[in-house]
């Protein structure tokens, strides 16, 4: 299978957040909350800085480098989490809605409705604004994103295949509902799934970043991509580094995930063959 040249750039800087969101201790050369007043808005290499801070520091003295390593780590864990919950809750709705029918499949596509007629942004600010925050409400919060899409796509793809020859085989031999949803339906739709987790991680990344850079993402010490902007954006003429490492890595990060999405589509898709 001969992939693409920007494809297979797009795989390797995904790779390599991944590496180094798992790896974020050991690549971090120093603790993300360290201060060195001392070294404060030091410029990064090239601008006159030095090889102790390659990427600047911050208004703080924190070195920008560690910094940005745990944000990456934080920015994927929240998108992979709040990507995989909303797959969960949607296909888990649409295949309640393709099996039961009748007043289930409508109260099911009623909340899919009400879900994408919802501007999202203003009810995860009035969910964040009163319950308070925390990392697993924020995760969940997310999760709520997009989910009504996972949920059309199951429901469509479970009534097609059962109607199709091999569901009906499997319902007749006496399998139970959650063996054929599970066992036979679900690896069949499992690729436009996939695709569609591809195509949604971009979107709950930066709106992570712009929570976060609002001030309702990820609260310190912790620190995300988006955080990192917000406070990097008071220092924008003075210490543009600051700002800017993660901007690019957001914007990077995003653009290769969604070419990968892109190119799964036209792998998977046996219509685009």
């Amino acid at each position: 299978m001969r992939i693409p040249p920007l494809v297979a750039l797009a795989l390797a800087w995904v790779v390599l957040m991944l590496g180094v969101a798992i790896l974020a201790d050991a690549a971090a050369p120093y603790s993300y909350t360290a201060l060195d007043l001392r070294a404060r808005l030091s410029p990064p290499i090239g601008f006159g800085g030095t090889w102790a801070h390659p990427l600047g520091t911050d208004e703080l003295g924190r070195d920008v480098l560690s910094r940005l390593v745990h944000s990456i780590r934080m920015s994927l864990l929240i998108a992979f989490g709040a990507c995989i919950i909303a797959a969960v809750l949607g296909t888990a709705l649409g295949f309640l809605a393709a099996h039961f029918r009748g007043a289930v499949e409508h109260v099911v596509l009623a909340l899919v409705d009400f879900q994408a007629s919802m501007p999202f942004l203003v009810l995860a600010l009035s969910v964040l604004a009163f319950f308070g925050n925390s990392l697993p409400l924020f995760i969940c919060l997310l999760g709520l994103h997009g989910w009504e899409r996972y949920a059309r796509i199951s429901r469509g793809l479970a009534i097609s295949a059962g109607a199709q020859g091999y569901a009906a085989a499997v319902r007749q031999l006496g399998a139970s509902p959650l063996r054929i949803y599970g066992r036979h339906i679900l690896p069949n739709i499992a690729s436009t799934l996939i695709v569609s987790m591809t195509l949604a991680f971009p979107e709950i990344v930066l709106l992570e970043s712009g929570l976060s850079f609002l001030g309702l993402g990820v609260q310190p010490p912790a620190t995300s991509l988006g955080s990192m902007v917000g406070y990097g954006r008071e220092y924008l003429t003075r210490a543009p580094w600051v700002l800017l490492a993660p901007s690019i890595t957001i914007v990077v990060t995003t653009l290769a995930v969604s070419i990968l999405g892109d190119w799964l589509r036209d792998r998977l898709d046996p219509t685009l063959r």
